[in-house]
């Protein structure tokens, strides 16, 4: 026997054990899982620009990355349907759009009054939350942030905006409409200090030379997959894509491409 009719036997022989091995680690997709996560035919992935967890845009390629639209299109494939990724202003907008089912699928903070209207796999990160300040600030510490007269901006509809308008006994929180006005008013001095999760802060701080991030945290965000509510039969499903990606080191590589800093360590 020559070496060409070798070849071609151990290739015709290996081709079904490659796709038998292939089928064992991706078995095929109930249609009624798809149907329910994706009712159009197509996942429509709801993302917000600014953030690492949700999406970004390198400023000199154009190159957009993010957790939130890399695991979609991810989620997508593995479902065999197309993915359509859908931008808004701010994340309230994103969360109003995946309460009424008009997008599918978002990556955001797993609390508990969201619970109420979307569902959550397990938390799949945990970041910090924690304030950027300007050059000069006499704010240096978490602790010295809460003082009369200081003006923290927060993201509108945001967790942040609802912990701490509980929590401040001092400090006047000021919603704003989206990141990029916050950056703007922190540019103008018209806040004293923007607070939210060290992922985003770390993006505000790269476009705002000599701002910081002040060290310390107030807080932590469990940031996991959220589906609409209703859609809870395709939940498991959900959940084992999720352990998926993260035990591959899928989510790993994604967080990376995203750039996402200020990851929480263990106490």
């Amino acid at each position: 026997m020559n070496l060409l009719r070798r070849v071609l036997i151990a290739a015709a022989i290996g081709l079904p054990l490659l796709v038998a091995g292939c089928a064992a680690t991706a078995p095929a997709v109930d249609p009624a899982v798809a149907r329910v996560l994706a009712p159009t035919g197509t996942l429509r992935v709801g993302v917000y620009p600014g953030s690492p967890t949700s999406l970004v845009v390198n400023p000199k390629t154009g190159e957009r990355a993010g957790v939130a639209m890399e695991l979609g299109q991810a989620l997508g494939s593995r479902l065999g349907v197309p993915v359509q990724v859908v931008e808004f202003g701010r994340l309230a907008l994103v969360l109003d759009a995946l309460k009424v089912g008009a997008v599918d699928f978002t990556f955001t903070n797993a609390t508990e009054a969201r619970a109420k209207d979307m569902a959550f796999t397990s938390p799949l990160i945990q970041l910090e939350l924690g304030n950027l300040v300007p050059p000069g600030s006499v704010i240096a510490t978490v602790a010295d942030v809460d003082r009369a007269a200081h003006r923290v901006g927060v993201t509108e509809g945001s967790s942040s905006q609802g912990v701490l308008t509980r929590t401040f006994k001092q400090a006047v929180v000021v919603p704003v409409a989206s990141i990029k006005l916050g950056q703007e008013l922190l540019r103008q001095r018209k806040l004293d200090a923007f607070a939210t999760n060290k992922g985003i802060l770390f993006e505000m701080a790269d476009d705002l030379p000599g701002f910081r991030v002040l060290d310390g945290r107030w807080g932590l965000e469990n940031l996991a997959i959220a589906i609409p509510k209703g859609r809870e039969t395709a939940l498991p499903f959900v959940g084992q894509f999720a352990q998926g990606v993260q035990a591959s080191g899928q989510l790993q590589a994604i967080i990376t491409r995203a750039g996402l800093r200020g990851t929480a360590r263990p106490d």
